[in-house]
């Protein structure tokens, strides 16, 4: 046990009891405890396996290569369609974790050899990403931007790229990008600094 985790765990108003029945879960399963993210996180070696989280209406056990598992009871949830590898268990309760358990340590196994194999997840490679139109537009007019852009790593491409397709609106599409132009030119991602 981290006591790095155990001071997160012990501030948490909502979920504590889930999280600590989740954590008992996976460190029973042999995995390493970590905080990373400022979430316990269980790895095995170097490879993260799950992480434990809270949200508004649910805490979640997630999966970082759930897209892997057979998920043979169907319960493994993508969170959004822009999720490629992760999954996540999700709960409301202590009393349903203690009916899960077995199964929820099935599965933690399960995602334990999937890390032993080596196994990797085939992720879209950015040009198979949906390239707003106006952000095309500004790209084929600056050729200075089109170039910063393509210096960003792969994941800050993909954030821009999601964020400017949002807005149902072309106005604001228009002015996300427009915004976030001196960013991408000084080759910062979305929400750095």
């Amino acid at each position: 046990m981290n006591p790095k985790v155990d001071s997160v765990l012990s501030k948490k108003e909502k979920w504590q009891d889930e999280m600590e029945q989740l954590r008992a879960i996976a460190l029973d399963c042999g995995l390493d405890e970590q905080l990373k993210w400022g979430q316990p996180c269980y790895t095995l070696g170097d490879a993260n396996v799950v992480l434990i989280h809270g949200f508004k209406e649910y805490c979640a056990l997630l999966f970082f290569k759930g897209a892997l598992l057979k998920d043979s009871e169907h319960l493994l949830i993508q969170q959004t369609e822009n999720v490629q590898a992760a999954r996540q268990l999700r709960f409301t309760s202590s009393k349903e974790i203690s009916k899960q358990k077995a199964t929820i340590k099935a599965y933690i196994y399960e995602a334990i050899e999937v890390e032993k194999a080596g196994l990797k997840v085939a992720l879209k490679k950015n040009s198979e990403y949906h390239v707003p139109e106006e952000f095309q537009k500004v790209l084929d007019k600056k050729a200075s931007l089109k170039k910063a852009f393509e210096a960003l790593t792969p994941g800050r491409q993909r954030a821009y790229l999601f964020y400017f397709a949002q807005p149902k609106q072309s106005k604001t599409r228009e002015a996300r990008i427009e915004k976030a132009i001196p960013q991408i030119m000084k080759g910062k991602g979305l929400n750095d600094d």
